[in-house]
């Protein structure tokens, strides 16, 4: 497997398209992976400090992640360089789309991502520019829809994407509204979890987790979670967070969901980040959802995770060890083959299904069938692995040989 991983990581992506902005600091890349079925997909980013070997890193992690969601493309990603708090960002944004309005037209399809918002960034301002949904490059470089095709897959992502949930089995209670965008990576990251008991063995309810991140992947699988009878005992976001050793309840859970201050956890009670950093990693809990930015988890925190009676590990955040490699160095390898790690690729897969999903003549625009299709996703990539290594371990490593074997 290190041998097909060390061949993929090393083939230069296809096309690696650089801007830097005339009015401000930032800059930003494109970077193309591969054009594998005619078109690459992958969303936009924007950090402070954020570098091409990043966005390089993510587009690879996008080609391996459509092996499980579809459709048969090459991986992409868009990076922008520049603070997001930043009051400048929308005038960032208008010109980078501006700039890569060419590819989005012809074979590279995007959407949201860290810091950029797929409903109320993304599709307005590509809009904007005459591009009727940020996945026109692969309905036309993929599927080379006739026009009408073309018309009714962008109108079902048109649809789909920026769907209000209206079943209350998908969405928090509360007065404000969420979208499939909202909600489905989270979803997804939870049913991983539910899959793996059930196909690997084992009783869900009960289990005690902790989330890493509050944001709509964190704070949303938790819900589901919940929802399944999971304690959350644990909740450690970039400001503080909170412990509740019996769980907090469904309810509890629900409302610290909906009264994030945008992706930050909001509590009377919350804990300094110093404090809680020090006590999480050694709370009882048998599952761990790293759902904050990448390359976070240290060796020192899976073994105290581990000596704790940690289980599985759903990976919410892309590369969520602290390895250097692009996907699995000695920190991810190591935990890989203590506990059950599901992989970024299936666990998070959920958006870039959404999209593939909507893109196929049988799509059903509704909550119930858009979610469904998501959970069945997950569970046929974990029956995959699980044919290939019924073992509780080294689940991520079998999960790569698969993916890669359709790749190198």
């Amino acid at each position: 497997m290190q041998e097909l991983l060390k061949r993929f990581e090393n083939q230069k992506p296809e096309i690696t398209f650089e801007w830097s902005d005339s009015e401000s600091e930032a800059e930003g890349w494109v970077v193309i992976n591969s054009l594998r079925g005619g078109a690459a997909g992958g969303g936009t980013r924007m950090r402070k400090g954020l570098d091409k070997r990043e966005v390089e890193s993510l587009a690879k992690t996008m080609e391996v992640k459509f092996t499980v969601s579809g459709p048969a493309i090459g991986g992409a990603k868009s990076g922008i360089n520049f603070d997001p708090s930043d009051p400048r960002k929308d005038e960032v944004l208008r010109r980078w789309y501006k700039a890569v309005t060419p590819l989005l037209k012809n074979y590279y399809g995007t959407g949201g991502d860290m810091n950029v918002d797929e409903i109320h960034e993304v599709i307005p301002i590509t809009e904007s520019f005459g591009i009727w949904h940020p996945q026109e490059g692969i309905v036309n470089g993929h599927f080379h829809a006739t026009e009408p095709e073309k018309i009714k897959k962008l109108g079902q992502l048109r649809q789909g994407v920026s769907k209000v949930l209206e079943d209350p089995h998908y969405t928090p209670n509360g007065p404000k509204k969420y979208t499939v965008a909202d909600m489905i990576t989270g979803f997804g990251v939870a049913e991983a979890v539910r899959h793996y008991y059930k196909i690997w063995g084992g009783e869900l309810k009960g289990k005690r987790a902790v989330i890493q991140g509050w944001g709509n992947v964190g704070a949303a699988a938790a819900c589901f979670l919940a929802v399944e009878g999971v304690k959350i005992v644990g909740i450690i976001d970039r400001d503080g967070g909170l412990i509740n050793q019996n769980g907090f309840t469904l309810d509890e859970v629900r409302e610290l969901f909906v009264t994030r201050n945008g992706n930050k956890l909001v509590s009377p009670n919350l804990i300094s980040f110093d404090e809680i950093n020090q006590k999480i990693w050694d709370l009882e809990s048998e599952i761990f959802i790293p759902a904050a930015a990448s390359r976070l988890i240290t060796r020192e925190q899976s073994e105290r995770m581990i000596k704790a009676g940690l289980e599985v590990i759903s990976c919410g955040a892309n590369v969520p060890f602290a390895d250097p490699e692009i996907f699995f160095g000695p920190i991810g390898t190591w935990t890989d083959q203590q506990v059950s790690v599901i992989p970024d690729f299936v666990a998070n897969c959920g958006m870039a299904r959404v999209f593939a999903y909507l893109m196929s003549s049988k799509a059903e625009v509704t909550d119930q069938a858009i979610f469904k299709d998501v959970s069945k996703t997950i569970e046929k990539a974990l029956k995959k692995t699980h044919s290939e290594n019924p073992s509780k371990t080294n689940i991520a490593e079998s999960s790569f040989k698969i993916a890669l074997a359709q790749l190198v």
